[in-house]
């Protein structure tokens, strides 16, 4: 396999490691969630009995075996990738022990009636498989002699700070979800919310979500500001990126804030805080790594910043 086929392997996993995120929360928000009682069969039989809620629930069950499978697939492939990288193969290895983590917090949460910290659980899960899905789809479109390094600390650190907000931000959404109606069961059953601010949970929830969500646009676009006067254009556009969608998500979840969250927005708000999420870990990944402090550069690695370091030597 060449390294362009493999290329286009990871960013398959990728793609599909994604649409997984979103299939689930569509079972969610059809009240689909308890569709199947139990785990890993539904109902106590292999096939869904002839119901909507199972035939989702189910359906859900079935692409994530087939993303299992690919993520299978894409860990082999990497041994037959030439020239074969240990690093991409370490990568792949997390993919489908991911998927497989997935599957079996998914059963634990179902077994659990919904409650809110594993379906909070799940879906942040789900962000940190898509960490290694990015790192594998970046890392293979990048032999390890044409990744620079930069001495621009301030720059490359001003993007990694971007994380854990984002993170954060996120978190504080599944929050939100978890005191909101879409609780994912149907009508007749008993699904746990949060509940620890008593009837005005899910306002004072909404409240820091938003308040964190701005502050985390805000430093996007300072970080945007700060980039452009430096003058580096390597992260202008995934920050571009995700200043957009970021201002999407603002004025989707506003406007579903003020119908009452409808669950066809909400779905849209998890897809834009999805692909939020893949567009912060780009920028991430495009502000690149860092010269090191005290460790000298190997000779014919390419080290580059505002001017490019000169090489001192091999290393020790």
């Amino acid at each position: 396999m060449t390294p362009t086929q493999y290329r286009r392997a990871a960013y398959f996993a990728l793609a599909s490691l994604t649409v997984i995120v979103l299939t689930g929360a569509a079972v969610r928000l059809t009240d689909s969630g308890l569709g199947c009682s139990n785990w890993p069969k539904c109902g106590g039989k292999v096939l869904p009995p002839l119901s909507t809620h199972a035939l989702i629930e189910f359906g859900n069950r079935a692409v994530s075996g087939v993303v299992g499978v690919i993520t299978i697939a894409v860990f082999v492939l990497a041994f037959y990738r030439r020239p074969f990288r240990r690093d991409l193969a370490w990568i792949a290895a997390a993919l489908p022990l991911g998927v497989l983590a997935q599957a079996v917090l998914g059963g634990i949460t179902v077994e659990q009636h919904l409650a809110p910290g594993f379906v909070m659980a799940h879906f942040s899960l789900s962000m940190l498989i898509l960490i290694g899905a990015v790192a594998l789809a970046w890392r293979s479109s990048h032999e390890p002699s044409a990744r620079r390094r930069y001495e621009d600390r301030v720059g490359v650190w001003s993007v990694r700070l971007l994380l854990p907000l984002g993170a954060l931000t996120i978190f504080a959404g599944t929050a939100a979800t978890a005191a909101g109606p879409h609780s994912g069961g149907f009508t007749g059953q008993v699904v746990h919310r949060l509940t620890f601010k008593g009837a005005g949970t899910l306002t004072w929830v909404i409240h820091q979500h938003a308040t964190i969500a701005a502050l985390f646009g805000v430093a996007v676009v300072g970080v945007w500001v700060l980039h452009r006067r430096r003058g580096t254009e390597r992260t202008l556009e995934p920050l571009m990126v995700l200043g957009i969608l970021l201002a999407a998500q603002g004025l989707v979840g506003s406007v579903q804030y003020e119908l009452h969250l409808p669950s066809d927005m909400v779905w849209v708000h998890v897809g834009l805080a999805t692909f939020t999420w893949l567009a912060l870990l780009w920028a991430v990944a495009a502000a690149g790594r860092l010269v090191p402090r005290t460790a000298e550069v190997p000779v014919g690695e390419p080290v580059s910043s505002a001017r490019e370091l000169e090489v001192v030597g091999p290393a020790a």
